[in-house]
C-alpha cells in the first residue's frame, strides 16, 4: 500500500445565531476577510436538492458566509433561519459525534483572550503551561459568542504532537 501524502484542511462550517455579528467577530477577533456572502439559501431555490440532501427534509432556509484565515484555510458560517438556530444547553457536549472544536495559533495568548472578550466570547479554562519545556508553551480554551470552543495554542500544532 502507497503512503497517503497529508491533506490540507480545505475550510471549517461554524453554527452562528446571528451573521452579522459572526462576521464581525470572527473579522475583529482573527482578523479573518469576508469574501463571500451572506447569502440566503431556501429549499425552494436549490433546484438539484442538495442543500435537503445534506441537511435533511426539515431544512428550508438559511444564511451562509466565507471568511478566509491566515493560511488561507476557510471558514464557513451557517445561520440557520428556518428551522432557527437552537443553542445546547451542554456547552461543550464532547461526548457526542461532530467537531468539538477548532484551534488557532497565537503568541499573545493574553491578547487574543482580551479580543475574545471584548468581541463578546468568553475564556472557559485558565492558561495553561502546556508542555515541557516548562515556561515556553501555552495554551486556553475560549468561546465565541454562539457557543463555539476555540482552542488557542501559542505554538504550532507539530509542536503539540511532541509532548507524549
Amino acid at each position: 500500500m502507497s503512503e497517503i501524502c497529508p491533506r490540507p484542511l480545505h475550510h471549517i462550517g461554524v453554527t452562528v445565531s446571528d451573521m452579522k455579528k459572526a462576521i464581525s467577530f470572527y473579522e475583529e477577533v482573527f482578523g479573518y476577510r469576508l469574501f463571500t456572502g451572506p447569502v440566503e439559501l431556501t429549499r425552494e431555490g436549490d433546484m438539484r436538492g442538495q442543500l435537503e440532501n445534506v441537511l435533511g427534509p426539515g431544512f428550508r432556509k438559511l444564511k451562509i458566509a466565507h471568511l478566509s484565515t491566515g493560511t488561507g484555510v476557510g471558514l464557513e458560517l451557517f445561520e440557520p433561519i428556518d428551522p432557527p438556530f437552537e443553542r445546547q444547553e451542554d456547552d461543550v457536549a464532547y461526548w457526542k459525534s461532530g467537531t468539538t472544536h477548532f484551534c488557532v495559533t497565537d503568541p499573545d495568548i493574553e491578547g487574543m483572550i482580551a479580543r475574545i472578550e471584548a468581541n463578546g466570547g468568553k475564556q472557559l479554562s485558565e492558561i495553561w503551561d502546556d508542555r515541557p519545556p516548562l515556561g515556553k508553551y501555552f495554551m486556553v480554551y475560549c468561546q465565541d459568542p454562539f457557543g463555539t470552543l476555540i482552542e488557542v495554542h501559542t505554538h504550532s500544532y507539530e509542536i503539540v504532537q511532541g509532548w507524549r
